[in-house]
């Protein structure tokens, strides 16, 4: 009886040698990852978010965005013919979580920042259609009467500051009075304003 044939009708041993197998690929496929610059330090020119980014991208996510807009921008021409740059690892390091994925409903927003002005996106966000009006999108017009919360926003940038993000004391300081007399549109408009503008600006 063979190697094979004693493996195959061992079903314990078969368990165990196929975990092995699996367990092994997946070390050979990750741990090299970890020690790529390209995917763990971030671009150049790359900041933390703001208080107020931060706060707009906790309602992004909040709210559902990423289930019709991704932030991936893939290395095909098709696609940075239309979104520009393709997304680099680099520039998502401070992100948690981050906003990567294939799903699109509407269209990638990983480099909108800049693209149109914040009134263009106040009244895309209160009611899409009025500037789009082929648009299956929601409105969110609560947005722009809901105050942004700034309880746990120090908490929120401490929390980030330990994992990595180089948020500096006076910018903890700050934060509360940053997002004073701001709404959650504000917020939002401020973060989508960001997406993407590190990568466009070195162009």
């Amino acid at each position: 009886m063979s190697l094979q044939d004693k493996v195959e009708k061992n079903v314990g041993l078969l368990i165990i040698l196929t975990m092995l197998t699996v367990s092994v690929g997946g070390l050979v496929e990750i741990v090299p990852l970890y020690f790529q610059k390209t995917t763990t330090e971030p671009v150049e020119g790359l900041e933390p978010y703001s208080a107020l980014e931060l706060t707009g991208r906790d309602i992004y996510v909040r709210e559902g965005c990423y289930n019709c807009h991704s932030q991936m921008i893939r290395p095909f021409r098709a696609e940075t013919e239309r979104y520009g740059h393709y997304s680099v690892a680099g520039e998502f390091v401070y992100d948690r979580p981050f906003q990567w994925g294939s799903k699109r409903t509407g269209p990638d927003l990983a480099r909108v920042g800049g693209r149109y002005s914040d009134d263009w996106h106040r009244v895309h966000m209160i009611n899409p259609r009025d500037v789009v009006p082929e648009s299956i999108m929601p409105g969110y017009p609560w947005l722009a009467d809901t105050p942004a919360d700034s309880s746990d926003i120090v908490k929120k940038m401490s929390v980030l500051r330990t994992l990595g993000a180089p948020y500096s004391d006076e910018e903890l300081e700050s934060a509360v009075a940053q997002l004073e007399g701001k709404t959650e549109l504000d917020a939002m408009i401020a973060y989508l304003q960001r997406l993407g503008t590190v990568i466009k600006n070195r162009r």
